[in-house]
């Protein structure tokens, strides 16, 4: 599976982002990771191909919405209400499983796109 990730930018604390991930190909989950710089990379959102069921980190839980357009197989993720803490290089990714807060990819991972969030 290819992907290609578009949407980061510069937004001020309190702002909102739209990023996109267009896939192709088959995967069973989709979703985003983030690595902050300095640490290591974090599970952020994903999203079952099956049922659409939605899964969270606890970070960014009620201010970022994950969602996925079937027929575009795209999948967006809506960030609302960012916080410098948010800053960081998001990645798209596929077939996604969780062992509690440890997130796994067994699939394809996409390019970064940076998210900034500073005044």
């Amino acid at each position: 599976v290819q992907l290609q990730a578009s949407g980061g930018g510069l937004v001020q604390p309190g702002g909102s982002l739209r990023l996109s991930c267009a896939a192709s190909g088959d995967y069973y989950a989709i979703g985003w990771f983030r690595r902050v710089p300095g640490k290591g990379r974090e599970g952020v959102a994903c999203v079952s191909a099956s049922d659409g069921t939605p899964y969270y980190a606890d970070s960014v839980r009620g201010r970022f919405t994950i969602s996925r357009d079937k027929i575009k197989n795209t999948v967006y993720l809506q960030m609302n209400n960012l916080e410098p803490e948010d800053t960081a290089v998001y990645y798209c990714a596929t077939d996604i499983t969780m062992y509690g807060d440890d997130w796994s990819v067994f699939g394809s991972w996409g390019p970064g796109t940076l998210v900034t969030v500073s005044s």
